[in-house]
């Protein structure tokens, strides 16, 4: 079952949307916790994952397991990136660019996640 999701959150997790790069809440965010589906709640990336990349949207070098399904975008070039329990649009996912010494890049809308933080 999805959780009740506003018209823009709807947008990006169902129809494939994005938010307008620097406007997101998670943007520049980089308390201790854990970032989890807007849509579900499953738990999708550690805040130690997430790093400055100057993109505009937050960035993770790397999702917690089991977290996140890859597949071809629409447009054939990217490669999108979506929550692996309930299907809900994240973003996309770079690699090459050399940001982190694991050389990849989830490119995440603020709108498709919700922040816990760490106790």
């Amino acid at each position: 079952m999805l959780n009740p999701l506003t018209e823009k959150e709807r947008d990006i997790l169902i129809f494939k949307g994005t938010e307008r790069a620097f406007s997101g809440e998670y943007n520049d965010h980089y308390a201790p916790g854990t970032y989890v589906c807007r849509a579900c709640d499953v738990p999708l990336y550690s805040s130690e994952a997430k790093f400055k990349s100057g993109c505009g949207w937050p960035s993770f070098d790397e999702e917690l397991p089991n977290a996140v399904a890859r597949q071809m975008d629409q447009d054939g070039r990217r490669t999108e990136i979506i929550c692996r329990n309930c299907g809900g649009h994240l973003g996309h996912v770079f690699s090459g660019e050399r940001y982190t010494p694991k050389n990849t890049r989830h490119c995440v809308n603020s709108l498709s996640m919700k922040f816990i933080a760490a106790e």
